[in-house]
C-alpha cells in the first residue's frame, strides 16, 4: 500500500470518529507534526509511531513485503 493511501485512510477513519490532529497527537503521545505529516503524505513516520495511531482509530496495521519484480 502506497503512503498516500494509508494518509488518505488515517485522516478519512480520524475524521468519521470526530477525532481532531491535535487529539490524536496526544492520545497517540506524538508531535502534532507528526499526525500532519502522516496524514498529508510527507515525512517517514516510523511503524511505531502508525502503530499507535492505527491502534487508537481501531485500524490495523498489516505490512506486506514483495520482492522486486513480484
Amino acid at each position: 500500500m502506497l503512503v498516500s493511501e494509508i494518509s488518505k485512510q488515517i485522516k478519512e477513519r480520524r475524521d468519521t470518529l470526530g477525532i481532531t490532529q491535535p487529539d490524536l497527537a496526544e492520545m497517540a503521545d506524538v508531535n502534532i507534526n507528526t499526525i500532519y505529516n502522516i496524514e498529508s503524505g510527507r515525512g517517514n513516520p516510523t511503524l511505531k509511531n502508525l502503530n499507535k495511531i492505527a491502534d487508537i482509530l481501531g485500524m490495523e496495521l498489516t505490512l506486506t513485503i514483495k520482492r522486486p519484480g513480484s
